[in-house]
């Protein structure tokens, strides 16, 4: 039977194409779960169609994911943390702490999408990098300050 693939699927092909596949394939597992349409001359109107619009849908969020990454850019994030000696922080700087001040001011920004390596244990200035939408990626400052900290001390 053949199908047209909406989406890309493990070991029978990727989205728009036309491909064979048995035909209790086809009607029991890609059809159902909606990831082909049978290779009918409507379908692939239906389906140029949808990837018109699945196209446009991704270009409107890569916009408004290059807009919330320059408006990122120009935010800096202070923590005043505790601190000993050689500046290692007592605690951390995680990128849980990182989405919350985030969210303070008014960007939602899950934490999973804020790439910190290892939480931040060390005073100092971080360029943190953020995934957002449609494969941009943002940069916030983090500052970490030890607390306490006055010019001109030693």
């Amino acid at each position: 039977m053949e199908v047209i693939l909406r989406e890309d699927v493990e070991k029978v092909g990727r989205a728009g194409e036309i491909v064979t596949v048995k035909d209790g394939f086809a009607r029991n597992y890609l059809i159902p779960r909606g990831l082909a349409y049978l290779a009918t001359e409507s379908n692939r109107r239906r389906f140029e169609a949808e990837a018109k619009k699945r196209a446009q849908r991704m270009e409107e969020a890569r916009a408004r994911a290059e807009e919330q990454a320059k408006a990122l850019g120009e935010i800096s994030l202070t923590f005043t943390m505790k601190a000993g000696e050689g500046d290692r922080l007592f605690g951390s700087v995680t990128a849980a702490d990182i989405a919350k001040r985030l969210e303070e001011l008014g960007y939602r920004i899950d934490k999973r999408r804020i790439e910190l390596d290892e939480p931040i244990k060390l005073v100092g200035i971080y360029k943190v990098p953020v995934k957002l939408e449609a494969g941009v990626q943002g940069e916030v400052r983090v500052w970490v300050v030890k607390e306490g900290n006055t010019a001109g001390s030693t």
